[in-house]
């Protein structure tokens, strides 16, 4: 068995950005309430195992920071818990999948009625956010897919404001 190159998970993504992958769907299903305010494209590429936005307790006026955000479901889900005063980052390496969250963002902007969600390229062991920004950095199955986690947990811990939480659905086998 050949290990997974970073190029391997990109390829992968950057197809599933573009056609529906079935058999990548869902163990778990999102809250149909959380869903509302979100474009059916969007929907149909979520590729997680358990969104951890609705169990992250986000008040109004947080900064989030989702990493592998793909096309954007769990960062519109909580740009609506932090309001008109948070902030939202979806970081992920695709281009694919940041063009499916950036065109989709404005959609979702409409119908909070506020703009408060930005996507960013870039890697889960390089976080492209300042030091002590973030309140909350959640994933959803992507640390996996990672071959340095002990430096993806670096950048966790680096981009945290002090009292800064994470929480992360993932697989472990």
């Amino acid at each position: 068995n050949k290990d997974v190159s970073r190029s391997d998970v990109r390829n992968f993504y950057s197809k599933a950005a573009v056609t529906t992958q079935e058999s990548l769907c869902c163990p778990t299903q999102y809250d149909l309430k959380d869903l509302l305010h979100i474009p059916k494209e969007v929907q149909e590429i979520s590729y997680g195992c358990g969104s951890p936005v609705g169990r992250a307790g986000l008040c109004e006026g947080e900064v989030m920071l989702d990493l592998g955000s793909g096309g954007g479901i769990d960062c519109f889900i909580a740009a609506k818990y932090v309001g008109k005063t948070g902030k939202i980052y979806g970081i992920d390496m695709t281009e694919e999948m940041l063009k499916v969250a950036r065109t989709n963002a404005g959609l979702v902007a409409k119908n909070l009625g506020y703009n408060n969600i930005e996507f960013k390229k870039g890697y889960l062991e390089a976080i492209p956010v300042e030091n002590e920004f973030i309140d909350l950095v959640t994933s959803n199955c992507v640390i996996n897919l990672s071959t340095k986690k002990n430096e993806v947990f670096e950048e966790i811990y680096r981009i945290l404001k002090p009292g800064g939480r994470f929480l992360i659905a993932d697989i472990i086998s």
